[in-house]
């Protein structure tokens, strides 16, 4: 039976965009069942300790602009550290990855193409026709997805992810969550790499 990973994410996130090529790769070389759950990362941090950027001490995030430009390095990308169109407001971006979802269409060709239309296109993913035209060219219908993104039924399941999130114990994008033990960060894909190549049992934080 093949392994579940429930991989939380926001296309907000950057460190998602960095380490979104190499999990999928990690993911389909053990044979590992990917569950794809976009929340809504604001609602989060709030929920479980963390802040905004905006609202983090200045020494913070002049480092989180070193990391960035060093994993932009180590993982072979080319991307902005500070795009013109970021931050913006996800919701209809995360949720059309729902909406896919729930019309049992593929989100994954959407997701290559809009992590890097926001990090390293710069364009803007809280605009509807943005979006809409990153998923036709994913061969997925767009328009509608769009549409139904915005619906009460995506917000739904949204804020259903945002629940299991909190409940498996995750508190930021990415994370990576097998068995449930927690990967937190794009940083820790080699070790979630090592558990599925070992099978070993889950670590908690049990003593």
């Amino acid at each position: 039976m093949a392994r579940q990973i429930d991989y939380y994410f926001s296309l907000q996130s950057p460190w998602a965009y960095i380490g979104h090529r190499l999990f999928r790769d990690i993911a389909a070389s053990h044979g590992a069942t990917v569950n794809l759950k976009p929340v809504m990362l604001v609602d989060l941090f709030a929920e479980t300790g963390g802040l905004p950027l905006a609202r983090r001490h200045p020494a913070r995030q002049r480092y989180r602009i070193v990391e960035l430009k060093r994993w932009r390095d180590k993982r072979g990308l080319d991307f902005h550290v500070q795009p013109n169109n970021w931050p913006f407001n996800a919701r209809l971006a995360d949720g059309v990855v729902v909406a896919a979802q729930q019309a049992g269409l593929d989100p994954e060709p959407y997701l290559q193409r809009a992590f890097p239309a926001i990090w390293e296109q710069q364009l803007n993913l809280a605009d509807a026709e943005v979006i809409a035209g990153l998923a036709d060219a994913a061969g997925l219908p767009g328009r509608d997805l769009v549409t139904q993104a915005a619906t009460d039924m995506v917000g739904a399941a949204y804020e259903q992810n945002r629940q299991d999130a909190i409940a498996a114990d995750v508190f930021g994008s990415p994370a990576y969550v097998l068995d449930g033990e927690i990967f937190w960060g794009q940083d820790r894909l080699e070790l979630l790499a090592d558990a599925l190549k070992s099978g070993r049992s889950a670590y908690t934080s049990e003593t």
